[in-house]
């Protein structure tokens, strides 16, 4: 039986013990041994877009245009905008480490020396989600704030001689002076300062129309509207998953089709490795989870599965899949088909595996390279493609949660 994570309302150690599990699972999702980044990552973004693996609570993407927009409403000059902001974010660790929910916190290890910011990490789900305006990367964004200040005070000007006219103010060009939504939230009373994950009903209305309006076809959005918060391993196997549109289900198809068959390449990829390695314990233990995979192998699906679907569904949607990738996935699919049972011991699709890492990894390929096969840590992306579906969990709950506290007067 494949385990359960539950995911617990309103028990913040467990909460916090849940996300430490979880991320693990990320840990080994992410990593792309075998270069099928582009595959995954395309279902992501079509079912969630604007979320990522790295994303820990959902107000930190409040958190984030409320410092740039402090910093711009005091016009802070270029020279000195990236400096701040960087400080600002730093200074949210302690006092989110000092409140009750501590689970996601960024830098909770670090403190302040955190090497990577949550504004590199929610910068394009920002964009996605049309909370951010600036359509500059972040570091340009910086750069170039006094051109944006320069902007502002011109479309002033003007505005004012066309109220002197009685003419009608351009509300495309005033939009396009913004950085950040024009009805963005105001950050609470002694923000940064003071500041925990809960966020406020007027908030999580916010967020939750940005949602419907920036990606309103996509599955987030169906589950923020319509859904209460699931513990479910992967979003196949959500309770509501008979309310789905058929878009969503054939996509959440074809996705966990994708995720059942080239599981079994990545642990023949361990399998390998383990072998090389001569360590009989992680052979047995990969072995085993490789007899589980045969063992549940929805084998009629996977013989009657379209691949010219599945590229149909996944290409041209902002990720480069290359020909190479297609081969790669297309022959250890016939391998699948053929005999899963012996998968092992088919020189053919071991090698499959083997020369579609040694592409990928050059000269520090672990079947190559003795120094980073000795660097290998047992376990190289076991974990079952679930298309960041734990970090979405985590973001829908914290939805939820926001949706059903009571309006402030």
């Amino acid at each position: 039986m494949p385990s359960v994570l539950a995911w617990i309302d309103h028990d913040s150690k467990a909460r916090e013990r849940t996300l430490r599990i979880l991320s693990l699972f990320q840990e080994k999702e992410s990593r792309d041994e075998l270069g099928l980044g582009s595959v995954r990552d395309s279902f992501a973004d079509q079912l969630f877009p604007g979320t990522s693996t790295i994303q820990t609570r959902l107000r930190y993407m409040l958190f984030v245009p409320w410092i740039y927009h402090s910093l711009e409403e005091k016009r802070l000059p270029a020279e000195s905008f990236a400096i701040q902001a960087d400080k600002l974010e730093r200074d949210l660790v302690q006092p989110l480490m000092d409140s009750d929910d501590q689970a996601g916190v960024f830098g909770k290890t670090a403190g302040k020396k955190l090497k990577r910011l949550p504004s590199s990490v929610y910068w394009a789900g920002l964009g996605v989600w049309g909370i951010r305006l600036t359509p500059f990367s972040q570091e340009e964004y910086h750069r170039r704030i006094d051109e944006t200040y320069r902007r502002r005070d011109a479309l002033k000007a003007l505005e004012k001689d066309a109220r002197a006219r009685g003419d009608d103010i351009d509300v495309e060009q005033r939009l396009a002076a913004l950085s950040w939504h024009p009805r963005l939230p105001a950050s609470p009373e002694g923000f940064p300062a003071k500041v925990d994950f809960a966020a406020s009903r007027e908030e999580a209305e916010f967020m939750l129309d940005r949602i419907q309006v920036s990606c309103g076809d996509s599955l987030l959005s169906f589950l923020a509207l319509h859904c209460e918060p699931a513990d479910t391993q992967a979003p196949w196997a959500h309770p509501d998953y008979g309310r789905f549109s058929e878009q969503h289900k054939e996509l959440l198809t074809h996705a966990r089709l994708f995720s059942e068959v080239m599981h079994g390449a990545a642990l023949s990829y361990n399998i390998q490795l383990a072998r090389l390695r001569n360590h009989e314990d992680l052979v047995a233990e990969h072995q085993a989870s490789f007899d589980k995979w045969t063992a549940h192998l929805p084998r009629e699906e996977i013989n009657a599965w379209s691949e010219c679907r599945l590229w149909e569904l996944t290409m041209d949607h902002g990720h480069t899949i290359t020909p190479q990738t297609r081969s790669f996935v297309q022959q250890w699919i016939d391998h699948t088909r053929k005999s899963p049972d012996d998968l092992l011991a088919n020189s053919e699709a071991l090698n499959l595996i083997k020369r579609r890492e040694m592409k990928l990894k050059g000269t520090r390929s672990r079947f190559r390279n003795q120094r980073a096969l000795e660097q290998w840590g047992g376990y190289s992306g076991v974990g079952r493609l679930v298309y960041r579906w734990p970090n979405v969990q985590v973001l829908l709950n914290d939805l939820h949660q926001g949706m059903n506290r009571e309006k402030e007067c």
